[in-house]
C-alpha cells in the first residue's frame, strides 16, 4: 500500500464518521452509533472503500488509549475510592456469570464434552471471551450525556477496568490448563507488581506534576507532559506486566485526576481524540466486521452468542448491584454500561486462535457481538438516562456548538 493511500482513506473515515455522527445525534442516538455505522459502511463489508490496514488499526489504538486517558483525568478519586469494593464485586460477577452461561451456550449448540477434552477446553474459552468488557464505547456515550461522574458512571468505569485484569487472569488459567508451557501464576504476580508500580510510581509523578502545575498554570507543557506519561504506562502495563495498555492509560489518567489542570489536559486530549483519533477508533469496529463464510449454524450460534453474551452482563452486573441496594434503574445502567465488547475481547479470541483453543470461523461471532453491544449499548443508556439531570461539568450557556462537540466526541 503506497503511502499517500492513507491519506484518502482517513479523509473518507472522518467524513463519513462526522456525518454518520450527526446523522444519529438527529435521530436521538448518541454519535457514536453513527462512527460505528460509518465504518460499518465503508468496510469491506458493504461499499469497500476503506481496508482494514494495519495503520488505521494504530491509530484506533491510540484513539482508545485517549479515550481512557481522558477517563481517567475526569474520574472522581474520592467516589472510586468510595466504592472500590462495589466496583469489585460487580467486576466478578461480571466475569463469572458470562464464562458459565458461555460454557453453556457452547454444550447446548455441540455438545457437552467431558473435563480435559478439546471440546470441553473450547466451551471454556468460548466464555472467556464473553467476560471481556470494552467500555470505551460506554465511556464516550456518559460523557456525551454528561454523566460520567456521576455514581453510577464511576462504577461502571472502575468495574471494568477490574474486569480487564479479571479477564486477563482468566485467559491466562485457561490456556495454563490447556498447555503446560503457560504459568498462570506468572500472571497474578506480574498483576500485582503492576498495582505496586502504580501506586509507587504513580505517586512520585504526582508530586512531580503538582509542582508544574503550581508554577505553570494552565501552561502548554502540562498537558504535553501528561500525554507522555499517558503512553508510558500504557507501554510499561502492556510490555512489562502483561497487563492491557488502556488499563495504564486510565491509571496516567487517574495519577492527574486530582490536579488543578486535569480539566485543562482533558480538554486538550479532546481536541486531538475529536478531530482523528475518536473517529478513527470507532469507525474501526465496523472496518473489522466481516460477513464472508457464513453458514446457517454458524449464524444461528453467532446471533445466539451475542445475545447470551450482552445478556450476561447484564444479568451478573445488574443482579450483584442489586445486591448493593442499587435501584432497578440504576442497576440495570450498571448492566447495561458493561455489557459492550471491543478490543479486549478481539485480543482474548486472537490469543486463542493462536494457541488453537477456538477454530477461526468464531472471530466472526465476536465480531457481531462487537457490533451489536456496541450500537445496543449507547442507545438503552440514552434511554434509561432520559429527563435525568446532568452532574458532569458542562460548558457555559451561549458555547460555540464546535467546542460542544470536542467534549461530545
Amino acid at each position: 500500500m503506497e503511502a499517500y493511500e492513507i491519506f484518502k482513506d482517513l479523509a473518507i473515515i472522518i467524513i463519513s464518521a462526522k456525518l454518520l455522527g450527526l446523522a444519529a445525534k438527529k435521530l436521538k442516538a448518541p454519535q457514536v452509533v453513527g462512527q460505528i455505522a460509518a465504518g460499518l459502511l465503508i468496510g469491506p463489508s458493504l461499499l469497500g472503500l476503506v481496508d482494514n490496514s494495519e495503520f488505521i488499526g494504530v491509530l484506533a489504538e491510540i484513539g482508545v488509549v485517549l479515550l481512557m486517558f481522558s477517563a481517567g483525568l475526569e474520574t472522581n478519586l474520592k467516589e472510586l475510592v468510595k466504592t472500590g469494593p462495589v466496583a469489585l464485586t460487580i467486576a466478578c460477577a461480571g466475569v463469572i456469570v458470562p464464562l458459565v452461561m458461555g460454557w453453556a451456550l457452547y454444550g447446548c449448540f455441540f455438545g457437552f464434552a467431558p473435563w480435559g477434552s478439546d471440546e470441553f477446553f473450547r466451551g471454556v474459552f468460548i466464555g472467556t471471551i464473553m467476560t471481556a468488557t470494552s467500555v470505551s464505547i460506554t465511556v464516550q456515550t456518559l460523557r456525551e450525556l454528561g454523566h460520567l461522574k456521576g455514581k453510577v458512571g464511576t462504577i461502571i468505569v472502575s468495574s471494568a477496568i477490574i474486569d480487564d485484569v479479571l479477564g486477563i487472569i482468566l485467559l491466562t488459567f485457561v490456556i495454563g490448563f490447556k498447555s503446560s508451557e503457560a504459568k498462570p501464576v506468572d500472571v497474578v504476580i506480574k498483576t500485582l507488581l503492576f498495582i505496586v508500580f502504580s501506586f509507587a510510581v504513580g505517586f512520585a509523578i504526582y508530586l512531580l506534576f503538582k509542582v508544574l502545575d503550581k508554577r505553570f498554570f494552565h501552561h502548554r507543557m502540562i498537558p504535553i507532559f501528561g500525554l507522555a506519561l499517558c503512553f508510558t504506562m500504557a507501554y510499561c502495563a502492556e510490555k512489562l506486566f502483561g497487563i492491557a495498555d488502556i488499563t495504564g492509560a486510565y491509571v496516567a489518567g487517574i495519577i492527574l485526576c486530582n490536579l488543578r489542570d486535569a480539566e485543562y489536559i482533558a480538554g486538550k486530549m479532546d481536541i486531538s481524540s475529536y478531530m482523528l483519533f475518536g473517529p478513527v477508533f470507532f469507525a474501526s469496529i465496523g472496518l473489522k466486521t466481516n460477513f464472508d463464510g457464513f453458514t446457517v449454524q454458524l449464524l444461528w450460534f453467532s446471533l445466539a452468542f451475542a445475545l447470551v453474551a450482552m445478556a450476561a452482563k447484564v444479568i451478573g452486573c445488574g443482579l450483584m448491584a442489586k445486591v448493593w441496594r442499587f435501584s432497578n434503574k440504576d442497576a440495570l445502567k450498571c448492566g447495561v454500561g458493561m455489557m459492550t465488547r471491543g478490543e479486549v475481547a478481539l485480543i482474548v479470541a486472537q490469543k486463542g486462535l493462536s494457541v488453537g483453543m477456538v477454530e477461526p470461523k468464531y472471530f466472526t461471532s465476536v465480531i457481531l457481538l462487537i457490533l451489536l453491544s456496541s450500537v445496543a449499548s449507547p442507545i438503552i443508556l440514552k434511554l434509561l438516562y432520559k429527563g435525568e439531570d446532568k452532574p458532569d461539568h458542562q460548558l457555559p450557556e451561549g458555547a460555540d456548538i464546535d467546542e460542544t462537540e470536542i467534549v461530545d466526541i
